[in-house]
């Protein structure tokens, strides 16, 4: 039997993920959370196998969290499950420890297959990501892109940023001081080679880092 948890901030979403899952012999979903402090809680209160961890919840930015709780429970695996289709977004996840990385869109008919292949001791990545991440594994030209140097931190502001929200806002969200977003801001800038916030808005969907 394996012991699940569940993770994300939509409810309607985590409920329907949990009836698919109880109808299962082989999965128990013990404990569904909401939020950062959800998971964290869950897994010191809970004996759990695997989370399913959507990406973009209310408090710790997503990879932050996977690196957390990697750090704290090694012994649980991590299957993503989000909206996030992206190759960017997925090989972060996946460098930060994940056991699995499944779009929302394909959950009900991957997710069953997903957790058991992550139970055997293998990853799973769907196949509409693995091939573009295959692709990227063969490209010999050995050239990073200017946004794979960005840091953990800078490319969670990138993000920010690209979607629209303002330097309060993101300092508000990330506990940061204005100076210091608007300083992480220059730097993503001058990594980039960009001059505004509209040249990173081009910058993200030439590179399919956001939908256009």
């Amino acid at each position: 039997m394996v012991r699940l948890l569940i993770a994300d901030d939509h409810r309607i979403f985590r409920e329907g993920l949990s009836r698919l899952l109880r109808d299962h012999s082989d999965m128990d979903v013990i404990a569904e959370v909401g939020n950062d402090t959800g998971v964290m809680s869950a897994l010191h209160v809970h004996q759990i196998d695997l989370a399913v961890l959507d990406l973009s919840m209310p408090g710790k930015e997503g990879i932050d969290l996977i690196v957390q709780v990697k750090t704290t429970y090694p012994q649980v695996k991590i299957l993503v499950v989000t909206m996030q289709n992206g190759d960017v977004a997925a090989l972060r996840a996946l460098r930060a420890g994940v056991d699995g990385y499944i779009t929302k869109d394909n959950a009900a008919t991957e997710v069953t297959t997903a957790i058991r292949q992550i139970m055997r001791g293998t990853r799973y990545v769907c196949p509409m990501i693995a091939e573009r991440l295959a692709l990227i594994a063969a490209d010999r030209t050995g050239r990073k892109q200017a946004h794979e140097c960005l840091s953990e931190r800078e490319f969670r502001i990138f993000e920010m940023l690209v979607a629209g929200k303002r330097g309060a806002d993101i300092a508000s969200e990330l506990a940061l001081s204005e100076k210091t977003v608007s300083t992480h801001k220059a730097n993503i800038l001058r990594k980039l080679d960009l001059h505004s916030a509209s040249d990173l808005v081009r910058y993200a969907i030439r590179h399919q880092l956001v939908a256009a």
